[in-house]
């Protein structure tokens, strides 16, 4: 083969390393559609975990924020409402504490000034004395406390994804970490929400009654007054009931809170004559919205048990139920006595916390021993260290999404 003379290779060089990045091109678009194709098909977190060697360190950008609302029941559920911080307490996510009386209120203002993750993060308020009142639970001033709370969520931290309340008597069943890393995985605007049309009893005992509740005019009133005279049930909308317990997506109560439609605005006018709202009126809304009635997961994600037949409310929960709530994948539980053995099982089993300490995540930095406490050191608050529970979670929430439980049981 007759060689080309040096002129003519040079020549030859400099067309090739011109022509490289137009023959780069097909190969970057191939790469830029395989890399959109798996985000559209992502893998599951346990094998993003088996991939990645640590779960939550994929390119998924940071996890969801959740916002909490933690209620006192009455007098004296400071120490409860301490205990729960810190078993709850991520630096990522945001707290808003709401109790009545003068005495806890202090008292919680003061552990929040004392913990230096809770003041260097800044992300637990506890409301002030105008903000938070006395609650009726039978009545409708239950309903406005959690949207008052919701709302000043929305004012005062921002980029959180969901909203979850909870009582001074629950109980987280797995970390922060864990709950964060699962939830980066589904879309944002489902709401877990327990509900059915089917309100049998409840529309003699609940829907049909007018009722006066005090604690809206007069402090420290908390029985609802009933009049003999009864209603009928509403014709232009669709009555749904179910747990007051929640997991709420922002734009929802956004929805809710903000009334570009009219619908929220209505049925809150509605349910002010309506026994125990906080079971009824986001179902109610949500059900009869068609901008949100399909983001619907019909479960509430809390532990309950109930008596045979089921009582108005849940048994508390003991040692005897232990294992059943450490397998049945939700992520809190719902209700205990003040300190009962079981709490303890649940620090030491599920949440790998020391007592009067935060439950570890990947926040925490310290070593752990000798007894120290892994939590005195602080990391990237963003950063996320699952446990093996994750999975128990991720295995609820796909049964909830399978094509047999998730539309079928939406709004019915």
């Amino acid at each position: 083969m007759r060689k080309l003379p040096p002129a003519h290779r040079l020549r030859w060089m400099r067309a090739l390393l011109l022509a490289l990045p137009l023959l780069s091109l097909p190969l970057l678009y191939a790469a830029l559609g395989a890399a959109r194709a798996s985000t559209q098909a992502p893998r599951s977190p346990q094998q993003e975990q088996r991939q990645q060697g640590r779960l939550g360190s994929g390119a998924r950008g940071p996890p969801p924020r959740l916002a909490y609302l933690i209620s006192g029941a009455g007098p004296g559920d400071g120490p409860r409402i301490r205990r729960l911080l810190r078993a709850l307490y991520h630096p990522w996510n945001c707290y808003l504490v709401g109790v009545a009386g003068e005495e806890d209120r202090a008292d919680l203002e003061a552990f929040v000034r004392g913990e230096e993750p809770l003041r260097r993060y800044g992300n637990v308020r506890v409301a002030a004395a105008g903000e938070w009142g006395a609650v009726t639970r039978r009545g409708p001033t239950e309903l406005a406390a959690t949207l008052h709370a919701a709302a000043m969520l929305l004012r005062e931290f921002e980029g959180w994804s969901w909203f979850i309340n909870l009582s001074a008597s629950d109980y987280p069943l797995m970390p922060q970490d864990d709950i964060l890393h699962i939830f980066s995985y589904i879309p944002r605007d489902l709401n877990f929400i327990e509900h059915t049309s089917n309100i049998g009893w409840k529309e003699h005992q609940r829907a049909r009654p007018i009722i006066v509740d005090p604690a809206l005019q007069i402090p420290n009133k908390t029985e609802v007054m009933t009049t003999k005279e009864k209603r009928s049930l509403p014709s232009a909308f669709k009555i749904f009931v179910g747990s007051s317990w929640v997991v709420l997506s922002r734009s929802f109560l956004e929805f809710c809170l903000l009334g570009w439609d009219n619908l929220p605005r209505t049925l809150l006018m509605y349910f002010t004559n309506f026994l125990s709202s906080s079971e009824s009126y986001f179902h109610t809304v949500i059900c009869n919205s068609n901008y949100y009635q399909n983001t619907t997961i019909n479960n509430d994600l809390r532990f309950m048990a109930w008596d045979n037949p089921p009582r108005t409310h849940p048994v508390n929960l003991t040692t005897e139920y232990f294992d059943a709530m450490a397998n049945s994948g939700a992520p809190f539980a719902h209700s205990f006595r003040n300190d009962d053995p079981v709490l303890d099982m649940i620090d030491a089993k599920l949440l790998g916390r020391a007592p009067n300490r935060f439950t570890p995540g990947g926040w925490c930095l310290g070593s752990s021993l000798g007894g120290k406490d892994p939590c005195n050191f602080f990391g990237r608050s963003f950063v996320l260290r699952p446990t093996e529970g994750s999975a128990k979670l991720e295995k609820l929430l796909l049964k909830h999404l399978e094509p047999d439980n998730f539309r079928p049981k939406q709004c019915k």
